[in-house]
């Protein structure tokens, strides 16, 4: 069972989108999670989009997922039509570039999963007219849904046959999931797969971005992560999501290559 290996620009954060692409490509990599503020970021220096879908294009590259909209679902009955426009826009730069999905992340403050569940449905509504899908993440120093369990029941309950979540294995880790919890989700409901470490040193539940390390260098059983991936059925795009400003202030090229081997090396196991 053949996993398409990914990256998520994080990875490499200082570089231009441009480079992003290019050294993502030239590292073997077969798709590229991009971000929409380097997207704006690159308009806003007078670049164009169909520069960057060029890009893409020159490269061979898919763009399994974009990230991400934000404060949607905790916006006030005010704020919410504004949020939707942005995520409308949001949307159709990642439809543009080819990406099937965009990343809607959770409030960071608490937060009625309820509330959020009904939001999360409306705006699969609005992504269906645009050809783009919106999919949940939890984020485990966020404390609006820190848990997979939560975000599963998020998706469950937005009662919708296009709700998904991302799955990812830092914030799953850190926030004391299990691989049950992992098993628990079906392989269709995954929308894409974040694959990262955790430092040695600090305690699952105090871990922030920049505590991802390398895989294979940190704590996470990802071995076994992988194989309930395996087992439940999913078999579809993972990208590598790492934050670490030590590896932003390597060789891009380097770093990348160096992730594509553990990745090999893991997924051969």
């Amino acid at each position: 069972m053949a996993f398409t290996l990914c990256l998520n620009t994080s990875t490499i954060m200082p570089q231009p989108i441009l480079e992003k692409i290019r050294l993502t490509a030239e590292a073997g990599y077969a798709g590229v999670e991009l971000w929409v503020n380097d997207v704006y970021a690159f308009i806003g220096r007078g670049g164009e989009v169909r520069d960057i879908e060029k890009a893409l294009a020159d490269h061979g590259l898919i763009v399994p997922c974009m990230i991400a909209t934000r404060g949607w679902a905790e916006a006030s009955e005010f704020e919410y039509p504004h949020q939707l426009e942005e995520t409308k826009r949001r949307l159709e730069i990642a439809a543009r570039l080819g990406s099937p999905y965009l990343v809607c992340s959770p409030p960071y403050e608490p937060f009625d999963l309820s509330v959020t569940a009904t939001r999360y449905r409306e705006l699969l509504e609005l992504g269906r007219s645009i050809g783009c899908r919106p999919t949940y993440e939890y984020i485990s120093f966020f404390r609006g849904c820190p848990r997979l369990d939560q975000a599963w029941q998020v998706v469950q309950d937005a009662d919708d046959p296009d709700a998904t979540l991302v799955m990812d294995a830092f914030h799953t880790w850190n926030s004391g999931g299990t691989l049950d919890d992992v098993r628990a989700v079906p392989a269709e409901r995954i929308a894409h797969y974040h694959i990262d470490d955790a430092a040695a040193g600090i305690p699952a539940g105090e871990q922030l971005d920049p505590d991802r390390v390398m895989v294979g260098d940190g704590v996470i059983d990802l071995k076994a992560e992988i194989q309930v991936l395996r087992d439940i059925g999913y078999d579809r795009t993972i990208s590598l999501e790492l934050f670490n400003k030590q590896l932003w202030e390597q060789d891009p090229g380097d770093v990348l290559r160096l992730g594509m081997e553990r990745l090999q090396a893991l997924l051969a196991e």
